[in-house]
């Protein structure tokens, strides 16, 4: 069964905007989790725009006290670190966005970064922090998420979205299912994220073993036009076929 966790990123969005703490993004997440949701992401960039630093803490406590995964994205800069490290989630998904970037569009060349990843990589494992690499599909060399010492990778699902429904969205779909198969051989573990909604996913979680769906913008526009207990809902069917 593929774990779904909610990326209540846009939640943190409409909070900011109005400056004041509604929507509350704490009472969101809770009832995501309550909802039958196996856990929460959190993408806190730079400029925190949408989610916070502040916000990492209280939705690693709420996920414990709930036994489920708070996931924390982002790129480690010194910052960034020092967050994750002090709230220790179950789970951080290094991505390689510049500061000011609307949204990740491209995942990690691990050998090139293989200086910056591999000490980052075995403090976050020492504390018990199981990381997650964002790569591209079609990346060559995943033999380095483990060199690297990476549990797992996240594949960078826009291509797929974008292709699903087309002429070209078999084959497509076969570049993930390959790299998914390439990944299981070496041992990591494979989540997906970025663009997957109610219409695609089905498809998607044809490839066998993903782990854990990471969804946030496309599942909080569908909560805005059936609602919250409908959408979860059907996320959940989808994810246990």
């Amino acid at each position: 069964m593929t774990q779904l966790s909610v990326n209540v990123n846009k939640i943190a969005l409409l909070r900011n905007s109005r400056g004041r703490n509604f929507p509350d993004l704490l009472a969101f997440s809770a009832r995501f989790l309550d909802l039958g949701a196996a856990g929460i992401t959190l993408h806190p960039r730079p400029d925190q725009r949408h989610a916070r630093y502040d916000d990492v803490a209280p939705l690693q406590r709420l996920c414990a006290e709930r036994g489920r995964e708070l996931n924390v994205e982002g790129y480690p800069t010194a910052e960034f670190l020092e967050i994750v490290k002090s709230a220790r989630p179950a789970q951080c998904t290094l991505v390689p966005d510049m500061p000011g970037q609307l949204t990740s569009d491209h995942g990690w060349d691990i050998e090139q970064h293989a200086a910056l990843l591999r000490p980052v990589i075995a403090e976050l494992n020492d504390l018990g922090i199981r990381v997650s690499l964002f790569v591209d599909a079609d990346y060559p060399a995943l033999e380095w998420a483990r060199e690297v010492g990476a549990a797992r990778v996240e594949l960078y699902t826009e291509r797929f979205a974008e292709s699903h429904g087309s002429e070209h969205g078999d084959a497509v779909f076969d570049t993930y299912l390959q790299a998914a198969r390439r990944a299981q051989a070496l041992g990591l573990g494979v989540n997906a994220g970025h663009d997957l909604d109610l219409h695609n996913l089905a498809r998607f979680l044809d490839i066998p073993g993903i782990l854990e769906v990471s969804i946030g913008h496309a599942l909080v526009v569908e909560c805005i036009e059936q609602g919250m207990d409908k959408v979860l809902g059907r996320y959940l069917e989808i994810c246990q076929s």
